[in-house]
């Protein structure tokens, strides 16, 4: 990870490779932003006329890189875009600057150290800059070969560290804002490592592994149920999923609590390590990403292990369903029957909606627990992906209310999302002649019908919500702002403020 330190160093004498600043969109041009006003008076008060003349217009995520003007000790300038320029008694969006940040610290990969001189009105300014520069850091080499020479390695490692000028060492504000961050950003990178882990590496006995590991590192209670256990337990709907696989189902559980909380949350992630579709086999070209179908349960996963490092005060309980969906002559067909944990039955008509199998067992094992809320977190449909793209997630709940303060949550922290409904007429579609329910309805809102399952599933009386990830989860473009190519860690940073809101008594 990226070092970060506050500093109060004026950006002239600073040692390091690169200063980083802002530039606005302006109505005339690109504008500097605050922050970078001994650069701009370095080169005369001129340097937005410098930057457009090489072409910058301030536009989000733009990056122009000019040489620094003497006297400074840093050899390079790099100007970063943050959009529209503010209204005049307005800062800047938190989103905003972490986006800047992201893309800078990405530019600037192969650097040792970097000053970045972005606007700070606040230490949740200096939070939002923090975290855009550890997300947008980030790097997944571990199956690469290491670079025989120094000059290979340089070029690839990511920004070692990163100095934020404007900020106050020693205010406790500021200081608590950058551990925020940091907690938040090294968690949410270990989901994108886990979302890019080869599927023979990540089966799901490997990842309840990583999540034993960790919940000791960080005292959170763990209990992991293996087959046998599950077979014992009744939990038909993972169990089914898992079946044609050699790498056994897992359904892990982590609890972290707080002495002082009031208020229990639960977290229940869909963790398939890899899906093949099962017998309703994926065709040609749907294969090559499956890796990333444990996405929700990463996501909860960090969420969970994140409340316990920042010690919020609440009580935050997990749920990984963890299966590798597999073809084999052991695997569930469609036409057969599982009982689920809830003791419903559930005709199986495709075998490859089986997300809704796994996280249906996790849910009513996390309903029995009576927590204020569960939320769910799942990678589940293709036709979330048809109706709102690839960088937005849709928010489905039992709830209106509880459904508006999980879309506020995320528009808080910068993740786009989208609320759903769940019509009563798609429900009519799952009804099954030889069971309770069955695992598909109508093709057209299958999104919405996936919820209308899992809703089938929370127990009486508590407040649910549901997260379809499938969009934003896996990026298979290039890069931008702080998100990578490959997993992106969609839905960590909703769930921590979720549980923040709840720990504060402000989530109802």
């Amino acid at each position: 990870m990226t070092a970060l330190t506050l500093s109060t160093a004026a950006a002239p004498g600073l040692r390091a490779d690169a200063i980083v600043i802002g530039v606005a969109k302006g109505a005339k041009g690109p504008v500097v932003a605050s922050g970078a006003e001994a650069v701009d008076q370095a080169y005369d008060g001129r340097l937005a006329g410098v930057l457009e003349t090489l072409g910058a217009s301030g536009a989000e995520g733009e990056v122009t890189k000019l040489p620094a003007p003497a006297g400074f000790k840093a050899p390079l300038v790099v100007a970063v875009g943050l959009g529209a320029e503010p209204d005049k008694d307005a800062g800047y969006e938190g989103e905003a600057l972490r986006k800047a940040a992201g893309a800078a610290a990405r530019a600037l990969a192969g650097s040792k150290k970097a000053a970045f001189a972005l606007p700070v009105a606040d230490a949740a300014d200096a939070g939002a800059i923090a975290e855009g520069v550890l997300l947008g850091a980030y790097s997944f080499d571990a199956y690469k070969e290491a670079p025989k020479d120094a000059e290979a390695k340089n070029g690839k490692a990511p920004l070692g560290e990163a100095a934020l000028l404007g900020g106050k060492p020693r205010d406790a504000a500021f200081k608590a804002a950058v551990a925020r961050a940091t907690a938040v950003a090294e968690e949410l990178n270990r989901a994108r490592d886990l979302i890019n882990t080869p599927p023979n590496d990540l089966t799901p006995e490997a990842f309840a592994a990583v999540a034993q590991a960790a919940a000791k590192e960080h005292g959170i209670k763990v209990q992991i149920l293996d087959d046998k256990a599950l077979t014992k337990g009744g939990y038909g709907g993972i169990l089914g999923v898992g079946g044609g696989s050699a790498a056994t189902p897992r359904l892990v559980k982590l609890s972290y609590t707080h002495a002082k909380a009031e208020k229990h949350l639960a977290f229940v992630g869909k963790g398939i390590t890899y899906d093949s579709g099962g017998i309703s086999l994926k065709p040609a070209g749907h294969n090559e990403t499956m890796k990333c179908d444990m996405s929700g349960a990463a996501a909860v996963f960090a969420a969970v292990v994140t409340a316990a490092r920042l010690q919020l005060e609440v009580n935050v309980t997990g749920w990984l369903a963890l299966a590798e969906n597999m073809p084999s002559g052991s695997a569930v067909r469609p036409g057969d029957v599982l009982r689920m944990y809830s003791g419903k039955t559930v005709e199986v008509l495709n075998t490859d909606a089986e997300g809704r199998l796994v996280l249906a067992d996790a849910l009513w094992a996390a309903s029995e627990e009576k927590p204020d809320a569960i939320v769910d977190v799942a990678t589940l449909t293709g036709a979330m992906v048809l109706a709102l793209g690839s960088r937005t997630f849709g928010i489905m709940a039992n709830d209106d209310a509880f459904r508006t303060a999980v879309l506020e949550a995320a528009e808080e922290v910068g993740e786009p999302a989208w609320p759903m409904p769940l019509p009563e007429h798609l429900r009519k579609g799952m009804d099954s002649q030889v069971a309770d329910i069955s695992n598909m309805g109508e093709r057209m809102g299958g999104g919405l019908v996936a919820g209308l399952f899992l809703r089938e599933f929370v127990g009486e009386g508590i407040t649910w919500a549901h997260l379809d990830i499938a969009g934003p989860a896996f990026n298979e473009g290039g890069p931008f702002g702080y998100t990578p190519k490959g997993g992106t860690g969609s839905g960590v940073r909703t769930l921590v403020r979720l549980a923040e809101l709840t720990a504060a008594g402000d989530l109802g």
